[in-house]
């Protein structure tokens, strides 16, 4: 890690990890998968629409709806998620050090008003693993707590191109996006913010 890098309870960021060049060609697979499987609402187990749209790519995408969170094979539509781009793994394989591919990158599009309210990731099988993060675009405003959801928070403001990697103490750490910061980045031609989140699902 870099001088300008953190550790903030177990959560590893590293700053401006892709700048340039490196963040329009991520930009650019997003818009590859997105044309194959399409952004879409999901819905809570509640009935709720969540506010940002997502779609994944991968052998199993991250899917909910009344019947509850859950990662599946194929996209709404039917069809299978698109492979992960080379330019996505090779993130994952530099800030983790591992030789395991995630079997998930769920690609998360945040416009201005949209929110990720507290929550844990903890539909895979093994925690062992970690989650790695992706930012593109506006700055969002990272919540960060504890592993139980009365547990203090403290945010942090993650911009274009900043890398997490939650794992050990922090994997199953409640953290969501507070707010987004419009306007912030012009490398979203609409503006909005993209996260990918990479994902080991299955042994």
């Amino acid at each position: 890690m870099s001088e300008s890098d953190l550790t903030v309870r177990g959560f590893k960021i590293f700053k401006e990890f892709l700048v340039g060049e490196a963040q329009t060609q991520l930009v650019g697979e997003v818009r590859k998968i997105v044309t194959a499987a399409p952004m879409f609402s999901p819905l809570t187990p509640y009935g709720k629409p969540m506010s940002v749209q997502m779609t994944s790519a991968g052998r199993l995408g991250w899917f909910a709806d009344r019947l509850g969170y859950r990662y599946q094979a194929t996209h709404p539509n039917g069809q299978a998620w698109p492979e992960i781009p080379d330019a996505v793994l090779q993130v994952w394989t530099e800030v983790t050090g591992l030789d395991r591919s995630p079997d998930c990158c769920l690609i998360n599009f945040y416009h201005p008003n949209a929110r990720m309210g507290l929550h844990q990731d903890k539909d895979e099988v093994d925690f062992d693993w970690p989650v790695v993060s992706i930012s593109l675009g506006d700055d969002g405003l990272f919540r960060i707590g504890g592993t139980a959801r009365k547990d203090p928070t403290e945010s942090i403001w993650l911009k274009s191109g900043d890398v997490v990697v939650m794992g050990g103490e922090a994997r199953l750490a409640y953290h969501g996006i507070d707010r987004i910061r419009g306007g912030s980045s012009t490398l979203l031609s609409n503006g909005g913010r993209l996260n990918l989140t990479l994902r080991v699902v299955a042994l």
